[in-house]
Parts: C-alpha cells; sequence; structure tokens
C-alpha cells in the first residue's frame, strides 16, 4: 500500500437534513414529460371510461407511463430506449400477472416482487435509461402482483399494456416532427452556459473547483448527447464546434467572454440556424467520427459494480413486504415500492431519498383525503383527478423529490379505486403504515448490505484517469499526431475524469469502508484538466494560423 493512502477505515458518517428537503430550480424542459404522460394516459383511460371498463385502466397505464422515459436523449436514442422501456415494462408486467394468476400465496408474492424490483433496478443502472428510473417499474410490477388473475385473462391484460405503450412511444416521439435536434441542441446549450458560469470564476474565483466539474460534466453530457443522435453531419460537426469552445472555455477561463457563451446558448434555443464559430481544422472533428464507430461497453460489466445495491434493493424490498404483511396490511406492495425507490448511488443520499420520500408521501395522503369527495362523485372526476396529479408530479418532481411524491401519492391511491370505490381511511392508513415500514426497512437494508468495493472502483477511477492522461499526454508529444488523435485522447481523458468524480462522490458518501484514497483524487483531477488544456491548446495550435484543409484561406483564431 502506497504511504500516501491512509490506513484508519471509516466507520459510518453523519446523515445530513439541512437541504433535503429545499426546492431547485425546474429543468429547462419539466414540462415536456409532464405533457407528454397526460398525452399518454389521457386517450386509453378515456376510452375506457366510455366503455365502463375503468377497471382495465391499471393495465393500460403501465404501457402509459413508459412516456415518462428518455425526454433528454437525441429521438434516433430515444426511439430505441423507449421501446426497450416498453418491452421490459410488459415483461415485467407479465411476470406479475401469471404469478399473480398461480398463486395468493402472500409470502410468494412479496419475494417476486423484490425480485423484480432488484432487476429492474440493476437493469435500470447498468443501462442509465435515466429518470424515473426503476420506480414507476416496481410500482407497475408489484401492484399487479396483487391483483387476482386468472391465467387466461392474462394475454388479453398484456395487449393493453403493448397498445398503451406502443401509444407512449409514438407520444414520446412526436416532437421530432417539430424540433427534430432539440434535444442536442439543449445538451449543447447547457453545457456553453456551464462553461460560462465557470468562466464566470476566471478559474480561481471562488466556487472555481465545483462549476469547473459541472461545466466538464455537462461537457461530457453533450458530447454522449451528439454520439447518439442521428443528427446528419452537417449539423452534427456545426454543435462539435460549440462544444470545442466550451472545451476552449474550460481550458482558458480567464481568456473567455462568457457573454459570447451565452448568446450562444441563446440561439440554439430555437429552430434557427446553429450560430458559426470557428474551431481546429476539420480533421480533428474525426475524433468524434472515430468515437460514434467505438462499440459501447457490454451490458454485463456494468453490472458488477452495482451487485450491492442491487442486493439492498432485493433485500429491502423482500424485508419491507413481510413486515407489512407481519402486521395485517392488505397491500404490502406500497411498503415494496417505498423501500425500491430509496436506492440511490450511496448509504447517504440513500438516507435523503428517504426523507423525500416520507414527507412527500405524509403530506400526499393529506392531498388525497381532501381529493376523494370530488373523486367520489363520478367516474370522470377520477379520471381527470389522475390526469392532473399525473401532470402535476412530472412538473414539480425536478424541484425535489419529495414535491413530486405529494402529486404521486394520491395518485397511486386513487388507481387502487379505478375497479372499485375504497374506504378512503383503510386507503390512508395502510399507505402512512407502509411508507413508515418501507422507509425504516429499506434504510437498515442499505446500512446492512455494505459496500467495501466502493475504494476499489475509486482507485479504478484514478488509474483509468492516469492513464488516459498518460495517453493524451503521448499524442502531445508527437510532431505530427495522426488527424482526430489528440481529439480523441482529449474526449477519453474529460470522460474518465467526469467518471472519477462521479465515482468519489459515491464513495464518499458509503458507510462501513476502508478509508479512501480521497488525498488523491484532487491532485490527479488537476493534473488531468492541466492536460486537457494543453490538448485544447495544441488543437488551438495546429489550427491557426495555417490554412484551412478545405478552402485553403488562413483559420481564426479559436479562443472565444
Amino acid at each position: 500500500m502506497s504511504s500516501a493512502t491512509p490506513t484508519t477505515p471509516t466507520f459510518r458518517r453523519r446523515l445530513p437534513l439541512a437541504g433535503v428537503l429545499r426546492l431547485g430550480r425546474p429543468s429547462d424542459i419539466w414540462f415536456k414529460p409532464a405533457l407528454s404522460v397526460v398525452a399518454a394516459v389521457a386517450p386509453p383511460n378515456l376510452t375506457l371510461l366510455a366503455l365502463g371498463r375503468l377497471d382495465l385502466a391499471m393495465y393500460t397505464m403501465a404501457g402509459s407511463l413508459c412516456a415518462l422515459y428518455a425526454h433528454s436523449r437525441p429521438y434516433a436514442a430515444r426511439a430505441r430506449v423507449l421501446a426497450r422501456v416498453v418491452l421490459g415494462m410488459v415483461g415485467g408486467l407479465a411476470v406479475a400477472l401469471v404469478t399473480a394468476s398461480l398463486t395468493a400465496n402472500a409470502v410468494v408474492l412479496v419475494t417476486v416482487g423484490a425480485l423484480l424490483a432488484a432487476a429492474q433496478k440493476a437493469v435500470c443502472d447498468a443501462t442509465r435509461v435515466g429518470p424515473p428510473g426503476n420506480v414507476v417499474l416496481a410500482f407497475i410490477s408489484s401492484a399487479s402482483l396483487f391483483v387476482p388473475q386468472t391465467t387466461g385473462q392474462v394475454p388479453g391484460h398484456l395487449a393493453l399494456a403493448a397498445a398503451a405503450g406502443v401509444w407512449a412511444w409514438l407520444v414520446g416521439m412526436a416532437p421530432a416532427l417539430v424540433r427534430p435536434h432539440g434535444p442536442e441542441r439543449r445538451a449543447t446549450a447547457h453545457a456553453l452556459l456551464a462553461a460560462a458560469a465557470y468562466a464566470d470564476t476566471h478559474g480561481t474565483g471562488e466556487g472555481h473547483a465545483r462549476a469547473r466539474a459541472a461545466a466538464a460534466a455537462a461537457v461530457h453530457t453533450a458530447w454522449q448527447s451528439l454520439l447518439s443522435t442521428g443528427a446528419r453531419p452537417a449539423l452534427r460537426h456545426a454543435l462539435d464546434r460549440l462544444l470545442v469552445r466550451a472545451e476552449v472555455a474550460l481550458a482558458a477561463p480567464a481568456d473567455t467572454d462568457p457573454e459570447r457563451l451565452r448568446a450562444w446558448a441563446r440561439e440554439l434555443r430555437g429552430n434557427g440556424p446553429v450560430p458559426p464559430a470557428d474551431v481546429p481544422a476539420d480533421g480533428e472533428l474525426l475524433g468524434v467520427d472515430a468515437e460514434l464507430a467505438t462499440p459501447a461497453s457490454p451490458l454485463w460489466t456494468r453490472l458488477g459494480p452495482l451487485a450491492p445495491v442491487v442486493l439492498r434493493t432485493a433485500l429491502g424490498c423482500a424485508l419491507a413486504g413481510y413486515v407489512s404483511l407481519a402486521l395485517g396490511v392488505g397491500r404490502p406492495y406500497w411498503a415494496l415500492v417505498t423501500a425500491a425507490s430509496l436506492y440511490q448511488a450511496n448509504v447517504t443520499l440513500t438516507w435523503s431519498r428517504g426523507v423525500q420520500r416520507v414527507v412527500g408521501n405524509l403530506v400526499g395522503v393529506l392531498a388525497f383525503a381532501a381529493l376523494v369527495p370530488l373523486t367520489h362523485a363520478h367516474p370522470a372526476a377520477l379520471v381527470l383527478c389522475c390526469l392532473a396529479l399525473n401532470f402535476g408530479a412530472e412538473a414539480l418532481i425536478g424541484r425535489n423529490y419529495w414535491l413530486g411524491s405529494v402529486c404521486v401519492t394520491p395518485m397511486a391511491l386513487l388507481i387502487t379505486e379505478f375497479a372499485k370505490v375504497q374506504q378512503p381511511g383503510e386507503l390512508i392508513t395502510e399507505r402512512v403504515l407502509d411508507t413508515l415500514v418501507g422507509a425504516l426497512v429499506g434504510l437498515l437494508a442499505a446500512v446492512a448490505v455494505t459496500n467495501r468495493r466502493a475504494g476499489d472502483r475509486l482507485e479504478d477511477a484514478l488509474t483509468a484517469v492516469e492513464r488516459a492522461r498518460e495517453h493524451a499526454a503521448r499524442r502531445l508529444a508527437e510532431p505530427a499526431p495522426a488527424p482526430g488523435a489528440v481529439r480523441s485522447a482529449h474526449r477519453r481523458l474529460a470522460a474518465a475524469l467526469v467518471e472519477l468524480r462521479a465515482t468519489a462522490e459515491a464513495a464518499s458518501g458509503e458507510w462501513w469502508q476502508r478509508a479512501l484514497p480521497q488525498e488523491r483524487v484532487v491532485p490527479a483531477e488537476q493534473s488531468a484538466h492541466r492536460t486537457l488544456a494543453a490538448t485544447v491548446r495544441r488543437q488551438e495550435a495546429d489550427s491557426w494560423p495555417v490554412a484551412d484543409r478545405r478552402t485553403g484561406t488562413p483559420t481564426e483564431d479559436i479562443r472565444p
């Protein structure tokens, strides 16, 4: 062991309360998932209302809720992700319905629900599907386990879910008809704004380290967006050039005009032409095309590091369901879903999510109590209230999870009334009890299942950054590197840096582990950022004042 690595283990850390319930700024596109879910849910539910078959609405809701996913992805990638989400939703529903048709044993049903929740957590995290992650999938599959079912009914119910899923896919893809490259333009604009915020610090002012990390992550996300886009090469390269400008700002913040970056970001918001930006000679953009041809890492390699959180999910969901059964609760899947919703990258974040979940659910049951007289007046009022709560949940959840839960909780309770009117007092009592059981048992499972490999992953991330830095340094040492070589080395190092920061933050919130090499992280990041700056300067030097390769005219300085 290196002498620089401390030997004193870290056993536990304080669990924060300050700021857990603080409201943040809404997402730039908060209205997109909110409107999409309403557009996906309304036609099937209104059709069932007209037919007098609202008892089937839970199955169409399974497919309709797929419209919540992939709103930040370019449409080519969104089409693939949404299709996989629909398949995953229908697959989980199939397992749940078949199980429900074969047994009524509550212990077996809870066990199957916990295993499904763990599998959904593993796949969603490994594929980085994005919000709302595994929670919606777990809610549908767990609730379906406790719906009386016969084997002969299963195909029809799955067909309803699949049909609604196809409609949700169409809803998710519909904006492409109006703004086909909106997601990648937004990602690029966000990167430019983050780079401008870092430039405001001149690289040394208050909060510069945090601003630099945020800008590096935003630029990396924008590159990933472009790498998954189906945009025509001319548009992609135009956005590439703006991202190169953002990277120049990261390399030389004191020499950057942040207002120019913000002006470019504003121009990207609409459907107008992409603002021009002078960048390194075209050969350097070949690095992006080379990355497009690089295959993604296999899924199984991303599952290994997730083993602790997947085990936490399986254990916590199962125990929460069993405790709920022991307390005589008739809907133990609420405790199971509460536990499934908690698990984040580490224990500290899981604790924060637990506090948010409990607060949101307790306020949410009060909202349900207020809505019950209205929803019992007419089935149409029930459907319309659910639509309004769907919209409210997606509009508010980006500000803080607890605020979105205030709408999610009454919506989940109202969904149980699609089949028949329930006793409000019983629903409220069981939901409050299951929320407390799920949160407490889920948190205990997170503490009990240790993640001692967090330190190993941090070591691996440090090694990856050092190797990427050395690779970039070798490219810089070459008198005439191949076209795109410096750009590819830059992107590899930037990606490794983002992964290192995410791994360090995740590891720092874990309990019961050996000490982390935190004292090596900051020097490694600083050294890597210096190398990144050198790669940008090298590209600048190679492109100015030499002649442009296409026109033969002198290129301009790329500094913003």
